[in-house]
């Protein structure tokens, strides 16, 4: 590898290790492990906390909203898939089956749920597609990703 490279590669990961950087990069992180892209968020916020446990508040925080931000684009991913589908069919979307059947019976209190694996994301993609009111779904991510990452910090930080 060039030295060059080396020495790039090096500044880069001395500048996220920065407090204010690294914050930043614990957003990013959580912004698009919200995303469908497959991505945990868990493990850098845990290695910024771990670098400097006086940022434990702001760090969570930033986290929260990073992963919240993500959900809701991933929202209006839904929502903005369901009205192309309907653009180009011409017909409306489907909106039948026994897990659509299920969300819409929960409503947006279902979106407490977006901090689960796997299913996590698709289920906030899921509630712009069937166009559940948008303010309380932000609402119940926000507080679902809340505890997730209070709850899996506080285990590695105290049991791990």
């Amino acid at each position: 590898m060039e030295a060059w490279m080396v020495a790039g590669v090096s500044s880069f990961l001395a500048w996220l290790a920065l407090p204010q950087v690294g914050l930043g990069a614990v957003f990013v992180v959580a912004f698009v492990s919200a995303t469908l892209l497959p991505l945990g968020s868990e493990p850098a916020l845990f290695a910024f906390i771990k670098l400097h446990p006086e940022m434990l508040g702001p760090a969570l925080l930033v986290a929260t909203l990073g992963n919240t931000l993500g959900g809701v684009v991933t929202w209006w991913l839904g929502w903005l898939a369901r009205r192309g589908t309907e653009k180009v069919t011409h017909h409306p979307a489907n909106t039948d089956g026994r897990a659509l059947r299920w969300l819409q019976r929960f409503g947006p209190k279902a979106c407490l749920l977006s901090w689960l694996p796997i299913v996590g994301d698709p289920l906030c993609a899921v509630a712009g597609w069937l166009n559940l009111p948008f303010w309380p779904c932000v609402a119940w991510m926000a507080a679902g990703k809340c505890a997730r990452y209070i709850t899996t910090t506080a285990f590695m930080l105290w049991v791990v």
